[in-house]
Parts: structure tokens; sequence; C-alpha cells
């Protein structure tokens, strides 16, 4: 009996002692008697342990002064995105579709039901009034434009007019408001290739979408029947047409207008985007705002005379005086052109039009195309080495609405 008092004792000695133990450990896990009893600290137990080891850092691998220019960098770009973004809106389309009409034994000709066709894509407020610029094949045919802007605010909207060749439009928000915050044009004529530029606008209906990247090239085409465009390597998908090209001082470079699509299966970016150039867009709004002021339809078309120019001016000179100046080869010319029945012909070097020289071959084109159709023109040109006068009369592009 005695014996099983002193176990008892001892079990409850035991009990104690390591609940006492356990209070005084206060959590440490990975310690426990054994650990105690080799005269193990805490501290040393718990950094044996692996698993329960954790030790966050508490500071950046980089300070400011280390990364000076990219804190730069990263504030000013988050600087124009907060600007550029008011002025950037969500242009959303219907378009009813009159149903199919059939005829019916007992109700004679029965018309379907009408099917309503939505469509989405991007703009930028250009006055304070609410225009917007964006493309003309967002808007093409369609029975509503509903504008959205970057605070969620819904507008209804009209179009003034549009030019289907350049793919430009111009829309006037509807409700009165005048205070609307607004982006300028730049002149797209200074873009440079490698420049940095932002694409706006809400790609796949993802509204205030910024993307970076830079003017991959310039003048894509060197003929007066293709138009001009900015490449660009920023990123954009459907839903940012009409979305504006904006330079670092937030200004519109040029109108966001098409992706480059190799493979025909894949509709995301692949790496090449198009821009209207930001001068061609200015020129159609004007024409546009002119032609609504009772002005002449200046839009009708572009100057044209069917000319494929080498990419690269050539240096000619002169006869008299050894005067050295820069002109445009002709590579090649549509038979039925405007060009051609001026009597140009491949080989011709064109040096000045009505006077007026030029620094590269695209230059040439832009002068060609600022003329309205039947526009009497004098063009300077250089064949076999002796320099000639040619008359010629602009033409309409053939493709020109």
């Amino acid at each position: 009996m005695e014996t099983l008092r002193r176990l008892v004792f001892a079990i409850t000695v035991f009990l104690v002692a390591t609940l006492v133990f356990s209070i005084w450990r206060r959590g440490e896990d990975g310690y426990g008697l054994l650990n105690y009893l080799r005269g193990e600290r805490p501290a040393a137990a718990a950094a044996g342990s692996s698993e329960a080891a954790f030790t966050a850092p508490t500071a950046p691998k980089l300070d400011l002064g280390d990364v000076k220019v990219l804190s730069a960098m990263n504030d000013e770009f988050s600087k124009l995105s907060a600007a550029v973004l008011p002025s950037v809106v969500s242009v959303t389309t219907k378009t009813v579709r009159r149903g199919q009409t059939a005829w019916h034994p007992f109700f004679g000709l029965v018309s379907g039901r009408a099917q309503i066709i939505p469509g989405l894509g991007s703009g930028a407020i250009i006055s304070k009034e609410g225009h917007v610029v964006t493309n003309y094949h967002v808007i093409a045919d369609v029975s509503e434009v509903i504008v959205t802007t970057n605070d969620n605010q819904q507008y209804p909207a009209r179009v003034l007019g549009a030019h289907r060749e350049r793919d430009i439009a111009l829309l006037k928000i509807e409700g009165g408001k005048k205070d609307f915050p607004a982006l300028a044009f730049a002149n797209s004529d200074e873009a440079r290739v490698g420049q940095l530029v932002f694409a706006v606008g809400n790609p796949f209906g993802l509204s205030g979408t910024v993307t970076q990247g830079i003017i991959s090239a310039r003048d894509r085409h060197l003929s007066d029947s293709q138009l001009d465009y900015l490449q660009t390597d920023t990123v954009i998908n459907p839903g940012n047409s009409g979305g504006p090209l904006v330079n670092i001082f937030g200004q519109i470079i040029g109108i966001n207008v098409a992706i480059y699509r190799g493979d025909e299966n894949v509709r995301a970016w692949q790496g090449v985007g198009l821009a209207v150039p930001a001068n061609d867009a200015k020129m159609v709004v004007e024409a546009i705002r002119t032609q609504a002021k009772g002005g002449p339809a200046a839009v009708a078309g572009m100057g044209y005379l069917g000319l494929e120019l080498n990419a690269e001016p050539v240096r000619v000179e002169a006869t008299l005086g050894g005067v050295v100046t820069l002109g445009a080869y002709i590579t090649d010319l549509d038979p039925q052109s405007p060009a051609a029945r001026a009597g140009l012909v491949v080989g011709d070097v064109i040096t000045a039009l009505n006077g007026r020289t030029f620094r590269t071959p695209g230059d040439l084109l832009k002068l060609i195309r600022a003329f309205a159709p039947g526009t009497e023109v004098k063009l300077t040109i250089v064949r076999g080495g002796e320099p000639a006068e040619i008359p010629a009369t602009i033409g309409q592009r053939p493709d020109a609405e």
C-alpha cells in the first residue's frame, strides 16, 4: 500500500512539473522535456527545427539610390496614365438586323424577329464640348451609339461624320455637358521610330487599359494608293480600335486601328499594331466640322496620282549650278492613273510638287494626299538626267468613298 501511494505521488509530481514546464516555455515549438533535461535552450531547439523557422525580409533588395532612373520612369508613367485615362471612352454600339422574310401558306409573307448585334470599341475626347474621335469601322452602319467615360458615366452620342477610307469617325456626346477632359493632337510627321508611346482603350471590354511600347516603324506603304500607318509594338487587342496612341506628353500621335495577324486563327496581339497618324485623323475631323458648318465636303477623297515610289530618296544634281536636291524615284504606276495620263513613267525622279521640295518619298505622298481631287498641279522631274516640268490633275483614289 505504501508503495502504491509513493507511485501515485511520483506520478502527480511529474504531471505538475510537466504542466509548469509547459506554461513556462510559452509555446516554444520543438522544445520538450528531453531538451530541457539535456540542457538545451528554447531558442536553440527552435532554430534546430527547419519547419518552424521563418525569417521574412524587412527591406527591399535595392533602395531609391540604386534605381533613380527607373523610379522616376515609374512615377512618370503613372502620372501620364492618370492624365490620359479620363479622356478615353468606351464606344458601345447596337446594330439592328432585320429578320428574314419567308412565305407562310396561311399568313403570307412573315418577317422573322429582328436581331440586335452589339459592338465595342474605344475613342478619345478631343474637345471640352464632348467631340470624340474613333474608327469608322467601330460605328459603321450601327443603329445606336453609347459612350461610357472613364468614371462610368454613360451618354448617348451621334455620328457627325466619318471617312471610310481613313477609318476615322467623329462623334458628339449628347447631353449639353461642356467640361469634358480632352486630349490634343500631336504632329505625327515628327513621330520617330523608337519613341515611347502608350495605347489606351478597352481591349475585350476591359475599360481603362494602358499598354506601353514604342513606334516600331512608320510610312508602312510608299504608294499614294494605300494609306500610311504608324506601326507599334504596344499591345493592341480587339476593343482597342478607335482608342488613342499617345506620346509621353499625353498627346494623340495616332488612332489605333488594327492588329496584324500572321496566323488568321489567332485574334490576339502578335507584336504588330497599326495606328492612323494623328495628322490624317485631324484632317478628317477638321473637314467634318467644316462640312457641318456648310463648307465644302473636303473629306470626299484623298489626293491620288497612282505612284509607287522607292523607299529611300535619291540625290539629284541639277544641271545648272550643281545644286544637289532630293528626289523620289518612281518604281511603278497604275497605267490608268492620273500620273500615267500626265505622262510620268517608271524611272522618273520627282524633285518638287508645285515648286515645293520634300525630304523623303513619304513626304511627297503626304503632299499629294493633301490636295483635293480635281486640283491642277505641276511636277518637277528629272528624266534621263534632264529636268522637266509636267502638269497633272489630282485624281480621287478608286476605292475612296
